[in-house]
């Protein structure tokens, strides 16, 4: 029996396994972002997972960067969520949310009455927004203005709220991939002079009062975060000036809300393991005074390797379980894992979402 694959205690939570299920970005929630029918499927089949981090779900009309993704703002959002949860936790599963505002990483085809996305800055990312008509060209954001920020704050508390009334067992924060919050961390794309730019402490103020709103809400220990110093994807984003300090003074200040959890990204999203030498990921599990969560192309064998050395507690895989419904059960046995085509990644119906097959044909849960 590989370590991987024994029992795990989070926080207050059994886990089955030290795996976790990455957050899935699929694209096949309604135009209202209410999850679909058959995500439930999709969920349940993959509870054999030691935790679930759900597809990153936006916390307000303004958070939405991609089509057909699902929210968590409306009621009718959190009715459609609620059959998920109850489906994983059939299947003695556990499912946190991951709560989500792409900032500038998005475009006017997906913002409320055409509006410019926003962002600490009006700096422009690179690469293209997928639409509902396809993909565009990302456009210049408009620059938040100082009150405005105190209100998104307030809508992360009410996503919060709205998971805990779904069903979810916690949330994680997703303050990577260059999305909103890491937007405002990193100096490459925060470029304010008011008291959410210039230094460090000013550039962690809005990431944190969104971390004290939400563990207001669950409490320290039911909520995770996920980071990425390393990562330049989505829209081609510099690294910050000094990682080393930026998320140093970050994980530091995290420790105060006795967090469950830190989530990283190691390497490039999608890409590479590859880490520059101004980015310590060392440092982030050496400081931080919870659970560490490796993330990043991971294999049974790399993950037994950094548990051994110390590096992670936990670590989840992403693309593998698209296609993999019982990932686990192959993991444990060395079976071949099956790939699925990038056609399938992104919008669609069920084909291709919850139709994979496990090793011995369909993959059996309860509802």
């Amino acid at each position: 029996m590989s370590p991987i694959l024994e029992p795990f205690t989070l926080g207050d939570l059994t886990l089955k396994n030290r795996v976790v299920m990455a957050p899935l970005t699929r694209s096949r929630s309604s135009d209202e972002g209410i999850p679909p029918d058959f995500a439930v499927d999709y969920y349940a089949q993959r509870a054999n997972a030691g935790l679930i981090i759900s597809e990153a779900t936006n916390i307000s009309p303004q958070a939405v960067g991609y089509a057909l993704t699902p929210g968590i703002w409306t009621d009718a959002q959190v009715e459609g969520w609620k059959p998920v949860t109850a489906a994983v936790h059939a299947n003695d599963g556990r499912i946190f949310l991951q709560l989500w505002h792409t900032g500038r990483i998005s475009h006017p085809d997906v913002q409320p009455n055409g509006q410019s996305p926003v962002a600490p800055s009006a700096l422009k990312p690179e690469g293209m927004a997928f639409t509902k008509s396809g993909m565009k060209p990302h456009e210049t954001p408009r620059a938040l203005e100082t009150d405005e920020i105190p209100g998104i704050v307030e809508d992360y508390r009410k996503a919060a709220e709205n998971a805990k009334r779904a069903g979810f067992d916690g949330v994680e924060i997703h303050s990577a991939n260059n999305y909103l919050l890491e937007q405002f961390v990193r100096d490459s794309t925060n470029k304010r002079t008011d008291l959410y730019g210039g230094s460090i402490e000013n550039r962690l103020r809005f990431p944190l009062a969104v971390v004290k709103a939400v563990t207001d809400v669950w409490g320290g220990k039911r909520v995770g975060i996920r980071l990425s110093p390393a990562t330049t994807e989505p829209g081609k984003t510099p690294l910050d000036s000094d990682p080393k300090a930026t998320f140093g003074a970050y994980i530091d200040a995290l420790n105060g809300f006795d967090l469950l959890y830190v989530h990283t990204i190691e390497g490039v999203t999608q890409q590479t393991r590859d880490v520059p030498d101004e980015v310590d990921f060392g440092q982030i599990r050496e400081r931080f005074r919870g659970a560490y969560i490796g993330n990043n192309q991971y294999t049974l064998e790399l993950a037994e390797k950094d548990l051994a050395e110390g590096r992670a507690d936990l670590f989840s895989f992403g693309r593998p379980y698209i296609a993999n419904p019982d990932l686990v059960e192959r993991l444990r046995t060395g079976a071949p894992l099956a790939e699925a085509p990038k056609a399938y990644w992104y919008g669609g119906g069920a084909n291709g979402y919850s139709d994979w097959p496990g090793m011995n044909g369909p993959v059996m849960f309860r509802r």
